[in-house]
């Protein structure tokens, strides 16, 4: 229980986004969270592995003196 328990306003803070945007990760059930009574609490953890899971790494350009023999 080392993880840090972020309400749904601190996660659309974190992630510069609405709250809209993770009460939609929610319900949709792609992202893990607690839920505390009626209060719903994200691990710091889920938040970045969700963004792990959605990060998209830059293509690598061939230089251009490179070419393919047909």
């Amino acid at each position: 229980m080392n993880d840090r328990y972020l309400s749904v306003d601190q996660v659309a803070e974190l992630l510069g986004t609405t709250a809209r945007f993770p009460r939609r990760l929610i319900e949709e059930r792609r992202i893990r969270y607690v839920k505390v009574g009626r209060h719903v609490r994200i691990p710091e953890s889920a938040v970045h592995d969700y963004l792990a899971a959605h990060t998209v790494e830059p293509v690598r350009l061939r230089r251009a003196g490179l070419r393919r023999a047909a």
